[in-house]
């Protein structure tokens, strides 16, 4: 990391502290909007609303991330399968706006309440995936995984696997608590401009 030995326990314990405080706020603030967008899923193509899927999280312990459904069920095991195009035809029709303004990720709030996720940090990746990781990529595995992150706001999953992975190793080496202040604001600029998330050149996956 970035920081010193004592000055970077210090800060984790800040991170921590924000991740609480801003997690419990968030989730009571976003309620109206995540009962709505419920609402809508389960009107269009029934229950469950939520999407469950095992991930590796700080250190590759595996966790179960929660998600608004914007596919069909059973995705997964349907078309592409864990990877998600531009035009799927499994995405929800509420799906897209979903997954455009970001709600669907909004009950990882949720995770990061539990400790399992921060609000800054490398997006949680399929253990699968990490099998293949080398040494030098495994470092993405030292800090918890965020709701957005560095890879994130330089263009989610629009670039290249590899790519993503890069730019999460720099954070990790270079984290501090400044940094996870422009990575929040850099945030917010995206969503204010919509986008689709979809996935980049190979392992995308954003079901």
């Amino acid at each position: 990391m970035g920081q010193g030995g004592g000055d970077a326990v210090n800060g984790l314990a800040v991170k921590r502290a924000v991740d609480v405080v801003g997690a419990a706020a968030g989730l009571v603030v976003a309620a109206p909007v995540l009962a709505a967008a419920a609402a809508a899923i389960a009107a269009e193509d029934g229950w469950p609303v939520i999407f469950r899927q095992v991930r590796s999280g700080l250190r590759g312990q595996p966790f179960t991330i929660v998600k608004l459904r914007t596919m069909v069920r059973d995705a997964g095991s349907k078309g592409a399968g864990m990877a998600v195009d531009a035009g799927d035809e499994r995405i929800l029709r509420c799906g897209h706006l979903l997954r455009v303004t970001a709600i669907d990720e909004l009950p990882q709030l949720w995770n990061v309440l539990r400790g399992e996720m921060s609000l800054i940090g490398p997006r949680p990746t399929l253990p699968e995936q990490i099998e293949a990781y080398s040494d030098h990529q495994r470092r993405r595995l030292d800090m918890k995984p965020g709701l957005t992150g560095w890879s994130q706001v330089h263009g989610r999953t629009s670039i290249p696997w590899s790519e993503r992975i890069e730019l999460d190793v720099w954070y990790v080496e270079h984290w501090s608590l400044a940094l996870d202040l422009r990575i929040l604001w850099m945030t917010v600029a995206q969503l204010l401009r919509p986008h689709e998330t979809y996935k980049g050149e190979t392992g995308g996956f954003d079901l």
